[in-house]
């Protein structure tokens, strides 16, 4: 079997059918994630344990098989010239299996995303922290990567990227942008940051937070002059704040409230949703962080921010109740999604 060409074969009905992601796995025809939901390439072969070794053999570079070998799982970057993709080898029940995202060339914008302008308004900021959160397959990612195209277009700045894999490729702009990948590029996350004070950045955008010498040191870069930008896997606002301040040992946790209080500027959490019309659509909260809000992280409140996002709705700041039943109110969205999407579903007015 030529595998190079079935892996073409794969991409393009990957591309066609608008989907999102790719698995093969042993014993199964392969699958394609479509708007949320699963389907099988029935017109494809079946896939052997076999086939997606020698599938992976041309995904993978041989030191990147090598090392997939060893640690039985490896995260990764594959470019066709069809397209990008964001992969996952991994092992299940002694098989190889593989699961890839698809990454569209083009970055698109805020309005094409179908987020709000406001958003806008945190890239033009010269220092401080802004965090994209949401559960994992969220569009945390292509937000992320909206916002500082935003930044590429309009300014010049030395932005760093720090990915695991690296994602969209940004093209030249008006910006210097270096993009480091793990393993090729750097050894670690706190190693490639804390390199960057070193390298005359701007601004920063950190593909996850992860552990506390990440977080600690994306911290100190927002209080020192750097823009940052990165990702969480949470849900909204307060369980961000929360997940920072715990990752802490308890007495650095009165230092980290300060300093997050003092250097934060927004979190934006979203969940696409299944839109009437086919496809689906964000719905987002949006935390400001002005005097309220930092008093309530120095203080350790944080149950209270909730309250503050809904009744700060002049200042900018949006809850997701508002955001699903403005959805529900153009058509875009079902009630029963709104309450599916929802935190607080017993609170929403449609």
């Amino acid at each position: 079997m030529d595998y190079k060409e079935l892996l073409k074969k794969l991409i393009e009905a990957v591309i066609k059918e608008n989907g999102s992601d790719l698995h093969l796995s042993n014993g199964r025809y392969p699958i394609i994630r479509v708007h949320g939901a699963l389907f099988f390439l029935e017109a494809m072969p079946i896939l052997s344990a076999d086939d997606i070794s020698n599938m992976i053999t041309e995904i993978l570079t041989p030191e990147d098989k090598k090392l997939f070998l060893e640690k039985k799982e490896i995260d990764f970057s594959y470019d066709t010239p069809e397209a990008r993709f964001r992969g996952s080898c991994f092992f299940s029940q002694r098989a190889m299996g593989v699961s890839l995202r698809l990454i569209p060339k083009k970055i698109k914008t805020l309005a094409e995303l179908n987020l709000p302008p406001s958003l806008e308004t945190f890239t033009r900021k010269q220092q401080g922290f802004f965090l994209v959160v949401g559960p994992m397959g969220h569009g945390k990612s292509t937000t992320l990567s909206s916002m500082i195209e935003l930044i590429n277009e309009n300014r010049s700045e030395h932005i760093i990227t720090i990915e695991d894999p690296i994602e969209y490729v940004f093209q030249k702009g008006k910006s210097v942008i270096d993009q480091r990948e793990m393993r090729i590029d750097t050894k670690s996350f706190p190693a490639a940051l804390r390199s960057s004070f070193r390298q005359d950045a701007d601004v920063l955008m950190i593909g996850e937070m992860r552990g506390l010498e990440t977080i600690a040191t994306s911290v100190t870069a927002a209080e020192t002059g750097h823009l940052v930008f990165s990702t969480l896997h949470t849900n909204n606002a307060a369980q961000t704040i929360d997940r920072i301040i715990d990752v802490f040992p308890p007495q650095q946790q009165n230092q980290i409230r300060n300093q997050l209080a003092g250097s934060l500027l927004g979190i934006f959490s979203q969940r696409l949703v299944p839109r009437v019309s086919g496809g689906v659509i964000p719905a987002y909260e949006l935390l400001i962080n002005n005097n309220a809000t930092a008093n309530l992280i120095r203080e350790g409140r944080t149950y209270e921010i909730q309250n503050v996002i809904e009744t700060s709705s002049r200042e900018g700041m949006v809850s997701l109740n508002k955001s699903l039943e403005e959805l529900v109110r153009l058509g875009e969205i079902t009630i029963d999604n709104a309450r599916k999407y929802s935190s607080y579903s017993k609170e929403l007015n449609i």
